[in-house]
């Protein structure tokens, strides 16, 4: 089959190192792809929010599938204008990826369903959130409402870091038409725990739980960030855990979509908090997180491309579906700036001799010639594989020493107990 992936990133990347391992897999494209996935497959400068051109290139190219990665071409509609062009897609409609791309959505629906979450007010006047913010009190979460590329949260630790952030996100506009609405709730304590799970409708299959590390600086310190590194499996998500937020929150979560006209097929994530008042989700996205998929995916032993096609033909309950028992532990490499304005250009130099069973995801490069140049906030995503998390935790760090280019920035403390979340 011709298969296409759309995104550019390290998630991509990685799902492109898996896919690429697939027989069933004739032409593997991707849009625009980066400097890494090159090795894996045709790039092709298209931005993956340009559905017009997509399209146009899925019926020229006689694309069979489609794996659509990031949200932003998911809550457009993607989706819905390749499947109408006869692509098979590997990946939510825009009424299912609403469940990302509304925040406030996504709360009613918890609530309307008695999913477990945080309380939270929902404001779309500037003023009355501004007062709120002020008078809230205590530690707070101010979110935007729309997609933030996982930027549009806030941890504010008092009513002035409260009342900033709601003026940042609906006065000044930083993430524009996604700021129209902002939450405004509680926050939640306890160690987080990311779990991506495929899922067809119907049925849901959790992958193996891993750890995001959002803040920029070591200690859980600075501002939040796409993901600075992740760990799987995650310390803290044991089996019972497991199989209560299956009860409480993953199964209802899929079924409340069904019951909705909104049947979600792709993989759903949660985004969760371990409470002393039991497992509450923080956030939904519509898709493979970045960087969890590169710490997540590495363990996948099944073969990627026929479980994303029992997902669109609807049974998953077929599929094979197995995890390694190893752990994983991914750093990203980001540039100076981030996650402000960064710098980009530098030229990036990757000596030899990675350890054993590490790889180098490639996020934001670009080939200029010979050369592989940065090209984004977030540049690279070290993982690496072993039986334990601390092996591959030093043999992770052993690939980042191996890495160089000016400006690079990473934290030092992945897979650490300073390094693990807690709070939202």
């Amino acid at each position: 089959m011709n298969v296409m992936i759309v995104g550019g990133g390290g998630r991509e990347h990685a799902l492109a190192e898996r896919l690429a391992r697939s027989p069933r897999i004739g032409k593997l494209c991707a849009l625009p792809g980066n400097g890494g996935i090159a090795a894996l497959a045709e790039c092709v400068p298209i931005p993956a929010t340009d559905l017009d051109a997509l399209v146009a290139f899925a019926r020229e190219r006689s694309i069979d599938f489609a794996v659509v990665a990031p949200d932003d071409p998911l809550v457009m509609g993607l989706v819905d204008r390749l499947e109408a062009a006869g692509v098979r897609c590997f990946g939510p409609n825009a009424r299912a990826a609403a469940i990302e791309g509304s925040k406030v959505y996504a709360k009613d629906l918890m609530r309307r369903y008695g999913i477990p979450t945080a309380r939270s007010r929902v404001f779309d006047d500037a003023d009355r959130a501004l007062e709120y913010a002020a008078s809230a009190g205590g530690p707070v979460v101010v979110k935007a409402d729309g997609l933030a590329r996982g930027k549009g949260v806030v941890v504010a630790e008092d009513a002035d870091q409260a009342v900033a952030a709601v003026a940042a996100i609906m006065k000044e506009r930083i993430f524009g038409a996604s700021g129209d609405r902002v939450l405004i709730e509680e926050r939640l304590s306890g160690p987080e725990v990311s779990v991506l799970a495929f899922t067809d409708g119907r049925t849901i299959v959790p992958m193996v739980s891993s750890m995001d590390h959002k803040r920029a600086f070591d200690g859980d310190r600075g501002p939040n960030t796409g993901g600075m590194g992740a760990v799987a499996p995650n310390p803290h998500y044991t089996p019972e855990l497991a199989a209560l937020c299956m009860e409480r929150i993953l199964r209802p979560t899929v079924e409340a979509l069904r019951a909705e006209g909104r049947p979600f097929r792709g993989c759903l994530y949660f985004g969760l908090m371990l409470t002393a008042d039991g497992p509450k989700v923080i956030e939904y996205n519509c898709r493979f997180g970045d960087p969890e998929a590169q710490a997540v995916l590495p363990l996948l032993e099944s073969d990627l491309f026929e479980i994303m096609l029992a997902v669109r033909e609807e049974r998953l309950a077929e599929a094979e579906v197995h995890f390694s028992k190893g752990a994983s532990c991914c750093v990203v490499m980001a540039s100076e700036g981030y996650p402000g304005k960064v710098r980009e250009g530098m030229e990036i130099h990757i000596d030899s001799g990675l350890p054993p069973d590490t790889v180098v995801y490639h996020s934001g490069t670009r080939r200029d010639g010979e050369t592989l140049r940065t090209a984004g906030g977030r540049v690279l995503s070290v993982t690496a594989v072993a039986s334990t998390a601390g092996e591959a935790r030093s043999r992770a760090y052993a690939g980042v020493g191996l890495i160089h280019f000016e400006g690079a920035r990473f934290r030092h403390d992945i897979g650490t107990a300073g390094g693990l979340s807690h709070g939202a």
